[in-house]
């Protein structure tokens, strides 16, 4: 079955000013899922907020709130995240030595449960896990920061990953350096949800953020 394109704005590249407005507007001009990029400063070089700040969000949006987890241990900042309103969580495979113990942790929080892949991170980490896994999230470039350049060479691993999920009711996330130029691309390899923040966040407020998030989907769509 075919799963519907989900479009998911990182706030990674929002004005963090007044970011409880970014996340109302750029639901408003049409986002799908929030992608929230936590980040610990050790998983990955660069610090960005944590769960008190998610929750804090959660009033200002009814969208589907994607927890993409860069942090290392994840499992004790598990029920943080998953009380402050997140409804996705994902951890990265690379960081830390129980992963199927996450995941199922994840769901015993009544959340669903991701699984995130650093560029070069072989996709065989999912052979065990594939069955507890509601979303797979591939990074198309190394974690830490916004606005890096994409990484071509991931479109062929997503189609590998693709054929794993099979007929599985998993959502096959992208993430990094996300735009209408490539979305085809990671599109017509299997990916239905896409993360992008520089190229959503650019612009002046509503206006300009659903005409970048049509062009994200648009490309997409007529990519399948």
């Amino acid at each position: 079955m075919t799963r519907p394109i989900r479009i998911a704005p990182s706030i990674l590249a929002a004005d963090f000013a007044r970011l409880g407005d970014e996340v109302r507007d750029v639901t408003t001009a049409g986002a799908d899922w929030i992608h929230l990029d936590v980040m610990d400063g050790h998983f990955v070089p660069n610090i960005s907020y944590g769960s008190d700040v998610i929750k804090a969000l959660r009033k200002h949006s009814d969208a589907v709130f994607d927890c993409h987890l860069m942090i290392t241990p994840a499992d004790p900042f598990l029920e943080a995240f998953a009380k402050a309103g997140c409804d996705i969580i994902t951890v990265h495979a690379e960081a830390g030595p129980h992963l199927h113990r996450s995941l199922q942790a994840i769901r015993g929080l009544g959340k669903k449960a991701g699984v995130s892949l650093n560029p070069a991170t072989p996709e065989s980490v999912l052979d065990y896990v594939m069955d507890d896994v509601d979303l797979i999230l591939v990074m198309s470039v190394n974690p830490g920061f916004g606005g890096q350049k994409f990484i071509p060479a991931v479109v062929e691993k997503i189609r590998r990953i693709k054929a794993m999920i099979g007929d599985r009711p998993i959502d096959l996330e992208v993430d990094g350096g996300v735009t209408p130029d490539n979305a085809g691309l990671v599109s017509a390899a299997g990916a239905n949800a896409l993360v992008a923040g520089s190229a959503i966040y650019k612009g002046n407020g509503i206006d300009d953020y659903r005409r970048n998030i049509a062009a994200i989907r648009d490309a997409a769509e007529k990519a399948r």
